[in-house]
């Protein structure tokens, strides 16, 4: 299985954890992208919380990606750069604060995009929060039209350390 992570420069890892997602089990409903048609599907972002990050970060990205996607390139599911520092939690469908701003996703839509793997199908759900040692990834070159694959391209130097957590979606 790919690993989107293993091909780019160790970095340390940090903890991060959900309330609504966990390692290794099944996304709930409510994390499902509304047009799969699965019952309880909302395009609901996941409660997210992280810790033990290194002291000299500025800010962070967070995003959602899938690696099992029927594509040469999975899927972005989500993508949100300019997290403060100071921010260390996302509650269940949150807007990004200020001045977070969501990247478009693959689907070319600016926020959360639930699962929505084929039928007959398990897909892992790649959920980081990336520490940055940059306040801004403006001037890196990113904004809100940039692609989820510029933003993690132009932030690859400034990573300090990631926070990884893997639910899946599909069928068992």
């Amino acid at each position: 299985m790919h690993d989107p992570f293993a091909s780019l420069p160790p970095v340390p890892s940090f903890e991060l954890t959900s309330a609504d997602v966990a390692g290794d089990s099944p996304l709930p409903p409510a994390q499902y992208a509304a047009m799969s048609g699965r019952p309880g599907a909302a395009d609901v972002s996941p409660q997210l919380s992280w810790s033990g990050f290194p002291a000299g970060t500025r800010s962070f990205v967070v995003t959602m990606f899938d690696p099992d996607a029927p594509t040469p390139s999975g899927f972005w599911h989500w993508v949100l750069a300019d997290v403060p520092a100071g921010v260390t939690s996302l509650a269940s469908g949150a807007t990004p604060p200020s001045p977070a701003f969501a990247v478009a996703n693959d689907a070319r839509v600016q926020g959360y995009l639930g699962a929505a793997p084929p039928a007959g199908t398990k897909h892992r759900y790649v959920i980081a929060v990336h520490a940055l040692d940059v306040e801004s990834v403006g001037p890196l070159g990113v904004g809100p039209e940039s692609t989820p694959a510029m933003l993690s391209f132009s932030v690859l130097g400034n990573t300090l350390a990631r926070a990884v957590l893997v639910p899946w979606g599909g069928d068992a």
